[in-house]
């Protein structure tokens, strides 16, 4: 017997928010999958809030700074990043969340969800050409970089746990590496 999952597109997630199905539920989706988010403990929420605050006091008005918030894909995937740095578009944002084109980066903090922050996420993003995509790997206090999408993958990886990193987006902006990562 072949088993074969129903695939869900972002309007029809959409009416199922709206018809209250996921109330009191964490879920995101993702290639037209509803997948349950781990819950988020306290090393997660800390660092995530501090890094949104540092991020919003170094960017200024250059960038909007989204903390778990959904972004909108088009590969099926409505995920919720940690925190998600996004063009500026103001009362754009009532209309609709967030679209590829309107990411400069986007960061996951991960514990538990780290197989699959490094895993889906990093080729759900790199799909649909998102060129930067940080995870803070909470276990092991690094920083992983990708960048460079292409054919679904990122080419370039790398692994940091101290100094200053140039977001592709903001090339003039130095983001200490210690205040994503440990502060």
């Amino acid at each position: 017997m072949t088993v074969t999952l129903a695939k869900w597109t972002i309007e029809e997630y959409h009416q199922m928010i709206e018809a209250g199905i996921f109330d009191n539920r964490r879920v995101e989706l993702l290639r037209g999958e509803i997948v349950e988010m781990s819950p988020e403990g306290e090393p997660h929420a800390y660092f995530s809030t501090e890094a949104g605050t540092y991020l919003i006091k170094l960017l200024g008005d250059k960038a909007t700074i989204r903390q778990a918030k959904p972004i909108t894909l088009p590969n099926n995937s409505e995920p919720e990043a940690d925190i998600a740095i996004v063009k500026p578009l103001g009362r754009e944002y009532l209309q609709h969340h967030p679209y590829a084109e309107n990411i400069f980066w986007l960061i996951e903090y991960s514990n538990s969800s780290l197989e699959k922050d490094l895993e889906t996420k990093t080729k759900i993003y790199a799909e649909v050409g998102i060129i930067e995509y940080w995870v803070i790997n909470l276990k092991k206090r690094q920083l992983i970089i990708f960048r460079e999408p292409s054919d679904g993958e990122y080419a370039f990886k790398s692994t940091i746990t101290e100094g200053t990193i140039h977001p592709l987006a903001f090339p003039n902006v130095a983001v200490s590496v210690e205040m994503i990562v440990n502060n």
